[in-house]
């Protein structure tokens, strides 16, 4: 199975009003690079493209927007974006941004599951000044599968009060499967697959046991996941960058490092590190 396969999160979105201040806060924490995409840059609105450190090839981007929203949504490949649109509709989600082609670079449109996340669908170009680059970005993700770099995107994670809703609509949808997870400090949690996808590429946490006093607790969300060499440090910096740490560090035993932050616009995103081997003679 492709990564660039119909149903797989290949990407993620930052909208917001001030990019200056998205690009300085992320570039600083997680090394991240930036490019204008002159394609996607219209109405005096500007489209950047997101690089991570050592990639040949954009894994986001942001987007400038004029309502005062700010928001981080993941983004699935579609093998047509009209048909899914209304697939989706049907399964209880609400259109934000109808189908839209841009150009001969894709057909996009933007919607929010039936918990109120959003999301984004877009269709693989078929212009031919891309097709290098395209080609070079699934070598380069078969080769740095389950070994992303540091600030790279490592996956996704979902939080969500309804479980079964939850995991109904995105099986249905785009025929993902759930697979039972690790518990942390009374989140258990679900192993999120893509269409026909071996391994998984996402974590779902069950927060239907928690309360609004929890010191972890959050509102149903999505969120895109970026490694950091230490979670706990990072977790830290981000502080005196004027973001706020939502969940604390922690981990299953073994297991990789994580943390859920909310950016100083708002937008939660979550960090993760694996740990460290334990040392050979």
């Amino acid at each position: 199975m492709s990564f660039m396969s119909p149903g797989q999160v290949v990407w993620f979105e930052i909208g917001t009003t001030d990019p200056r201040a998205v690009t300085d806060f992320y570039g600083s924490l997680l090394g991240w690079t930036f490019e204008a995409d002159a394609d996607s840059s219209i109405d005096g609105r500007t489209y950047t493209r997101i690089l991570a450190p050592g990639a040949p090839w954009p894994m986001g981007a942001i987007q400038q927007g004029d309502t005062g929203d700010e928001a981080i949504n993941l983004s699935l490949l579609s093998a047509d974006v009209h048909a899914d649109v209304d697939t989706l509709t049907g399964l209880g989600a609400t259109t934000v941004v109808p189908a839209t082609p841009v150009g001969d670079v894709t057909v996009f449109a933007r919607l929010k599951d039936p918990r109120g996340n959003l999301f984004s669908l877009f269709s693989r170009t078929t212009s031919e000044r891309f097709e290098e680059r395209i080609a070079g970005t699934e070598e380069y993700m078969q080769q740095a599968a389950f070994t992303p770099k540091p600030g790279s995107m490592a996956g996704f994670e979902i939080g969500t009060t309804d479980v079964r809703a939850t995991t109904d609509f995105y099986t249905r949808g785009f025929g993902w499967r759930f697979e039972q997870g690790d518990t942390i400090g009374d989140v258990p949690s679900l192993a999120v697959f893509g269409p026909g996808a071996e391994y998984p590429s996402g974590l779902l946490w069950d927060h239907s046991g928690e309360n609004d006093s929890a010191a972890d607790y959050a509102a149903d969300y999505v969120m895109p996941t970026f490694l950091v060499a230490d979670v706990a440090a990072t977790a830290a910096a981000v502080r005196e960058d004027g973001a706020r740490v939502e969940q604390q560090p922690r981990s299953a035993p073994a297991g990789p490092a994580r943390a859920r932050i909310r950016d100083p616009r708002g937008n939660r995103f979550g960090l993760l590190s694996q740990p460290t081997p334990p040392a050979t003679r």
